[in-house]
């Protein structure tokens, strides 16, 4: 019987550790996977996105004074891959999003770097969100955070460069394909509305005006000022080396003037829904393909967390001994 008493002992005792780890990060603990690939193709293998989606898309989109109200179910209005699969273990499943952005933001005096956290909502009520919680090593303090289209992790994305959380939440890490079909993104026009950023500002997608402040102008790709970082990276105690090839977050760099957007992936322009033009973000081809800083101040509705009484995201289930 000693045995089996230790068993259940050893057994209560992880449980209990994962349930503070679950009450100290609400978004879940540290990622645990130890990682040591440092250069990669930039090839993802996506899995083709040929499954219904679990259920009925549901999104609400309203102005109640001076915040756009936002309520979601999380359940995509396209087709998806097979989930779980090889590279994510985890099944779609409804959510209950509820976030309140700025309906007319402003800008920061400092832009706000994105962040482990969501940086917006698409139209369709699925959240936009770039980041990997991939690190080397698996150190999280590292500075070396996996680019999650790169590759260089198994992510098991899908068609629409998206796959799941553990939490069921359905999100987008590149280009949501399906979605920019069904809202008819063509690159002869300025790119339809495609979501809003957790500040408040518009989501475009890759085509605007060539000229921001004429819309009669002609209409072309707008490009992201990030390049890739030249040389290689440090190769010291915990450094990956190898060369700067996309890899990590870190082996890009903004060059400004080098495209056509700001270090936030983003500019002041007229658009078909802001006639007298507005700051916006747009999705981009190229890297970050999603935005990774804020020119406003982001509503706390986007983090893992959330703020008490409206947190976006539903919290990880409690766990009990």
């Amino acid at each position: 019987m000693k045995p089996l008493r230790k068993l259940i002992a050893a057994a209560i005792t992880v449980l209990s550790l994962a349930t503070v780890a679950w009450t100290q990060f609400p978004g879940g603990p540290p990622p645990a996977r130890r990682h040591t690939t440092t250069q990669s193709t930039g090839k993802l293998q996506l899995v083709p996105d040929t499954q219904k989606p679990p259920g009925k898309n549901s999104v609400s989109i309203q102005v109640d004074g001076d915040v756009r109200v936002i309520r979601a179910n999380g359940i995509p209005n396209h087709s998806t891959g097979a989930f779980p699969n090889r590279g994510n273990p985890h099944r779609i499943t409804a959510q209950k999003y509820l976030f309140r952005i700025p309906a007319e933001p402003e800008q920061a005096r400092r832009i706000t770097p994105l962040g482990l956290q969501d940086f917006g909502i698409a139209v369709n009520g699925i959240p936009f969100d770039p980041g990997a919680a991939e690190f080397f090593l698996g150190n999280r303090q590292s500075g070396w955070q996996y680019e999650a289209l790169s590759g260089a992790v198994r992510l098991g994305i899908d068609g629409n460069y998206a796959h799941v959380q553990p939490t069921g939440a359905y999100h987008y890490h590149g280009l949501p394909t399906e979605l920019l079909e069904i809202l008819g993104l063509k690159k002869q026009s300025h790119s339809p509305l495609v979501g809003w950023a957790a500040d408040g500002y518009p989501i475009y997608a890759v085509y605007g005006y060539a000229d921001a402040e004429n819309p009669e102008s002609k209409v072309k790709a707008l490009a992201s000022s990030y390049r890739l970082k030249s040389g290689r990276r440090p190769s010291g105690r915990g450094e990956p080396g190898g060369k700067y090839d996309g890899t990590f977050v870190a082996d890009y760099e903004f060059v400004e003037g080098a495209g056509d957007l700001d270090e936030c992936n983003g500019r002041f322009s007229i658009t078909p829904d802001f006639p007298e033009g507005t700051y916006a973000y747009f999705l981009t081809k190229e890297w970050p393909v999603i935005p990774r800083a804020f020119r406003g101040t982001p509503s706390r509705d986007f983090e893992r967390s959330g703020p008490p009484g409206g947190r976006g995201r539903r919290p990880p289930p409690r766990r009990r001994r």
